[in-house]
């Protein structure tokens, strides 16, 4: 679920943008990065126009990788968009598609129990689609709906294939490994609170946080998960108590003992 937006983005200039190419898909998101689980910017609908600035690859949709960097800043999936062929046809993105970050691929794509019932508490159980606190249509334990009527999802949804569910969305949110150079070392409840938080707050934002530039400095992963989570309790400006008592929630798992590692090598 995510409860954070992103304020501004920068737009191209006319000079860089390839012409126009409409969308095919009825709903299309826009988001702050080229991945299914980074922020929704804005929303596109079928025949909108959309010029694109550059192209890279992400999270791969029906089978295609590439994303297109929109005149609005933001990445739509290249399959629901009509450029008449499979490949580029702008420039490539500079800086590739996540940015910087760690090379090791052996990261947890996963988390421990204590994480998941963690994520799972606070996300709550919905069994229909219903939007989250910031409008956001979310069902089971915060599986963000991906089409109209969260057609992905297998109905009636249990608590069972709630949590199944669950489990299929995390390696989205493990994206923060991405992010991180491999000096940085995390056990699995650090790493299981820093998921849960990203769950929460998006690929995108984890990425230009402060809690990973210090994480990368080489600051001690405790004293940073304890001193930047707790800042991240609001929503469009306001301070949420559920939102506080969740990073409370994650700094106590953070702190609990561990003597597996999860990142850069899951053990």
């Amino acid at each position: 679920m995510k409860l954070f937006t992103i304020a501004t983005l920068a737009l191209a200039t006319t000079s860089q943008l390839v012409s126009g190419y409409a969308i095919k898909g009825d709903t299309v998101n826009c988001r702050s990065s080229p991945g299914t689980s980074s922020n929704v910017v804005r929303t596109y609908k079928k025949g909108d126009q959309v010029t694109l600035s550059c192209q890279t690859t992400g999270t791969s949709v029906s089978g295609n990788n590439l994303w297109d960097k929109t005149q609005h800043g933001c990445y739509v999936s290249d399959h629901y968009v009509q450029t008449g062929k499979n490949g580029y046809v702008a420039k490539k993105c500079s800086g590739g598609s996540t940015g910087g970050g760690s090379s090791s691929s052996s990261y947890c794509k996963s988390v421990n129990a204590a994480a998941l019932n963690l994520i799972k508490e606070f996300e709550g159980f919905v069994s229909r689609p219903a939007p989250d606190p910031i409008g956001l249509p979310t069902v089971g334990y915060g599986h963000l709906c991906q089409t109209k009527g969260c057609k992905e999802v297998k109905f009636p949804l249990t608590k069972a294939t709630a949590e199944a569910l669950l489990k299929s969305d995390i390696p989205k949110y493990t994206c923060i490994g991405k992010y991180l150079n491999s000096k940085v070392k995390l056990n699995q409840n650090q790493w299981g609170a820093l998921v849960s938080w990203v769950f929460n707050v998006g690929c995108g934002n984890a990425q230009s946080s402060t809690l990973v530039r210090r994480l990368n400095a080489g600051e001690n992963p405790g004293n940073v998960i304890a001193g930047e989570l707790p800042k991240w309790n609001k929503a469009g400006g306001h301070i949420l108590a559920g939102l506080t008592r969740r990073r409370a929630a994650e700094v106590k798992l953070a702190k609990a003992p561990s003597s597996k590692q999860a990142y850069p090598k899951c053990a």
